[in-house]
């Protein structure tokens, strides 16, 4: 059994020359697949798939590594890798700087006001309490995705987008399909206004069934003996933060007697509501009878747990490592139920990430790597201070937004100041700063002047004209932007954010392998748009990925 385990490992590399040279040749199929599940976990770098992959189950992520196609040098081709973003290019093909979705959240450079990336207050959740910032709708999202595109060529396909974060679903759903998003406050699955004026029915059963409280009191306990952990950071380190990190971790406080909000809301920083999602999932394909026509259907499954424990522990943590070990089982096992559902040779199965994960500071630093925590206000300070001496005004700096600087526009106007030139002393004091890695200004990017400087493609790409701020920066690795609730995060245009997996299985459409040729997730969309026969997202540069049929 080992020996052919080894086999399965190494046929990958003897097949990568033979995807390459096939890298125009994907063509239309003949038969189309009748559901692409598309799946994502949300804040996984390419290092930890590789890194565990010894202790992978042998038909979860495996099925990718031996028997699919894989990518083992994927990379977002941006600068400001966050959630809302990755989430919204995976199925676009689409950058920021064309999908409009430049973070999680900016503001607005003319009043201040904030602006949630799926948020739009003319629709609310079903069943659910709505705040003023929640995500509803995919308004703010400029370009179609491939499940727009296939809709529109066959509007009896269904697309169906499923998360634990209202971005995970309203983006790769895009405008015509229907998302559904994990309810922190109550453990149900809900869609919005947008969508629907209620729930169907299948809906309503799986929530009335209460699945989230059969975690209640439950412990998250390790896999595999403590020794198989020896290449991870071990639990309760103390820059962790007052509220720690050990496994085994309750699932609900002690003196809790019911379910309620704190509990629900804390399954997300574990792998119980990755779970959750996998079943409301199951329940989709059965309600909507995904799959079970010739017309092709698209699943969409944003897991949004590892994101959180390695916000909370970072990913070189024990609990990140056994979280991907829990998850690699979780598809182990909903792969054999999408096996006999759909039917094996029925579907294409898509593995991918939003963006990756850095290690944290304090892991830099005992390496011998530089690395540390940036104070915004303490940053905006510094930058307000220079331009205040060279201007005699104070706080011309408005606020940051998106990895960017906006200045305050009425305060130019009001002194007639010219933007430019403030911006482009702006642009000289944060290049200055010792913990920043470039930074470039409206100008500059509108024009593509600096075409070739250091991140300066990457930083284009997230950089919105209608949106985004007058100068954007990047912090150099290692460096972070103090959060209070994370003690690691992402963001940046460096390796350990940008790579991330790209796995496909479906032998019947694609031949096997592994390719180590460098590829962008903005190839996914066209990719897969040729596989389901329709055209690419016009958003999309139509780029494909280097694979062919079997």
């Amino acid at each position: 059994m080992q020996s052919k385990r080894l086999v399965l490992q190494l046929l990958p590399l003897a097949l990568a020359g033979a995807l390459l040279g096939g890298c125009a040749s994907l063509q239309e199929p003949a038969v189309k697949p009748k559901l692409l599940v598309f799946m994502v976990v949300d804040g996984l770098p390419m290092r930890q798939v590789t890194g565990y992959r010894d202790q992978l189950a042998p038909d979860g992520l495996a099925r990718f590594l031996d028997r699919g196609t894989w990518f083992a040098d994927a990379h977002y081709p941006y600068a400001f890798t966050v959630t809302a973003a990755g989430h919204a290019t995976m199925l676009t093909g689409a950058p920021p700087a064309r999908s409009g979705i430049i973070g999680n959240d900016w503001r607005d450079r003319e009043t201040g006001a904030n602006v949630y990336n799926t948020g739009d207050t003319r629709y609310s959740y079903i069943g659910n309490k709505t705040n003023a910032l929640d995500g509803t709708s995919p308004a703010n999202l400029k370009a179609e995705t491939v499940g727009d595109v296939l809709r529109r060529a066959t509007p009896v396909s269904k697309v169906i987008a499923i998360s634990g974060k209202d971005r995970g679903a309203i983006l790769p759903g895009g405008q015509a399909g229907t998302a559904y998003m994990y309810m922190g406050g109550t453990g149900q699955f809900a869609s919005t206004t947008y969508y629907m004026k209620e729930h169907p029915a299948w809906v309503t059963t799986f929530n009335g069934a209460k699945p989230a409280d059969r975690y209640f009191k439950t412990e998250w306990k390790p896999l595999l003996p403590d020794a198989a952990y020896a290449r991870s950071i071990p639990d309760s380190q103390p820059w962790f933060g007052p509220r720690g990190g050990k496994l085994p971790m309750l699932m609900g406080v002690a003196a809790d007697e019911a379910p309620g909000p704190a509990y629900y809301s804390a399954l997300l920083r574990s792998p119980f509501a990755d779970a959750l999602a996998l079943d409301f999932a199951r329940a989709a394909i059965a309600g909507e009878q995904l799959g079970k026509d010739s017309t092709p259907d698209i699943l969409s499954i944003s897991l949004s747990g590892h994101d959180y424990v390695n916000h909370a522990y970072s990913a070189e943590s024990r609990l990140s490592h056994d979280h991907l070990l829990q998850l690699d089982r979780l598809f182990q096992d909903f792969f054999r139920d999408l096996d006999a559902t759909v039917g094996k040779d029925n579907y294409v199965a898509v593995l991918t990430a939003d963006h990756g994960f850095m290690p944290a500071p304090e892991t830099r630093l005992a390496r011998g790597q530089e690395g540390g925590r940036i104070s915004s206000s303490q940053f905006l300070g510094r930058i307000n201070a220079q331009l205040e001496q060279r201007f005699k005004l104070a706080k011309l700096g408005a606020f940051f937004s998106a990895s960017a600087l906006v200045l305050d526009r009425k305060l130019l106007a009001e002194n007639k100041l010219d933007l430019d030139v403030v911006a482009e002393a702006a642009r000289e004091a944060i290049a200055a700063d010792p913990n920043i890695a470039a930074a470039y200004t409206r100008k500059e990017l509108l024009s593509g002047s600096r075409a070739g400087a250091p991140f300066f493609d990457q930083i284009r790409l997230s950089w919105n004209k209608d949106v985004s701020g007058d100068v954007q920066y990047v912090p150099k690795p290692g460096w972070m932007f103090a959060s209070s609730t994370s003690i690691a995060t992402h963001g940046s245009p460096h390796p350990y954010d940008t790579n991330v997996p790209i796995l496909l299985y479906g032998p019947r459409w694609l031949q096997p392998g592994r390719v180590d040729s460098r590829v962008e997730t903005v190839q996914l969309a066209p990719t897969l748009a040729r596989l389901l026969g329709v055209a690419a997202p016009s958003a999309s540069d139509g780029r494909l990925l280097p694979v062919r049929a079997p």
